[in-house]
């Protein structure tokens, strides 16, 4: 039995991450240091083939201890997102990069790793360009920088695949309200209205699920991907956050949303991103912009309380 092991697999991404792997037929090991108190694994406890470590990504010896034995790792640990990053800056680079980094000395040369990047490393996009993964990376927050340095040792070291990640939308069993769509549908269920910043900024977006599935293509072609970045986006979803609240508004009809000349996005994303290269190995997405929107209605009709943020 193939057996994986996730780091930071109780947040946003790995409580659906993980269960999608048992269920898909592999032993997996979580280490997280459950610093949000999250719950989303819970129902995964009474299966045999789910084993779970309390501790943190920094912790030699618990981190030895997660990847004895693992076929292949998946290191989700991190400090998500530009302000939870400014806001702890020392915790941002010794769990994103410093962990990474110790990972890298510890793991056997035959561990495969398929590691989780984000697109926001683009930075300010080319007007009338997409970022392919050829383009340069040039991020601008800490969040940004540390997760691109990260990315370029994780392909240094060999037998890995980095997943460069649109920005993640949909419910999770832990849930995350700070991200951009995430919010705005919140902010349309529950304020119904939204000032928006910066609104022609344009970025691309890929759904959780589509994430846990893309993780699951690349461990089945690693041998054809290996070594190589991959843009996880959906193509028909590179638009601006006004072309994303106009989107809303078709499914809350009384949405009002307005535009403000303040307000700047600490990652300066504004990118049109190509994911030709993934779709080429024959990873599509499965679900639209659309059907997340829909999700996170019925979502955010359970969820009311504004919980669920990282910073």
């Amino acid at each position: 039995m193939t057996h994986v092991t996730v780091t930071g697999g109780a947040g946003y991404l790995g409580s659906v991450l993980v269960p999608t792997l048992l269920r898909e037929g592999f032993r997996v090991t979580v280490l997280d240091s459950f610093i949000f108190n999250q719950t989303g694994l819970l129902d995964n406890c009474f299966d045999p083939n789910f084993r779970i470590i309390r501790g943190d990504v920094r912790d030699k010896a618990a981190l030895k201890d997660a990847i004895a034995g693992a076929d292949y790792i998946i290191p989700l640990a991190a400090i998500v997102g530009a302000p939870a990053c400014k806001a702890d800056p020392i915790a941002t680079t010794s769990i994103n990069l410093d962990s990474i980094r110790m990972l890298l000395e510890l793991r056997s040369k035959d561990q495969r790793i398929v590691s989780p990047c984000t697109n926001s490393g683009y930075g300010i996009g080319q007007k009338g360009v997409e970022c392919t993964e050829e383009s340069p990376l040039k991020p601008i927050s800490l969040y940004g920088t540390t997760k691109v340095d990260a990315e370029r040792a994780i392909l240094d070291a060999g037998n890995s695949i980095s997943l460069r990640l649109a920005t993640v939308f949909g419910g999770s069993p832990r849930p995350r309200l700070d991200l951009l769509v995430n919010d705005f549908v919140y902010r349309a269920m529950t304020d119904r209205f939204l000032v928006i910043f910066e609104g022609h900024f344009k970025r691309n977006y890929i759904h959780i699920r589509d994430v846990a599935r893309a993780f699951l293509h690349a461990i089945r072609n690693f041998e054809a991907m290996q070594g190589q970045p991959y843009n996880v986006g959906l193509s028909d979803a590179n638009i601006s956050k006004l072309e994303l609240c106009a989107k809303i508004k078709e499914q809350i009809p009384e949405f009002y949303y307005t535009e403000a000349a303040i307000g700047q996005d600490p990652d300066k994303r504004d990118y049109v991103v190509s994911n030709a290269k993934i779709e080429a190995t024959g990873f599509l997405p499965q679900v639209s912009l659309d059907m997340g929107i829909t999700e996170l209605i019925k979502v955010y009709t359970i969820l009311r309380a504004k919980l669920y943020v990282n910073a």
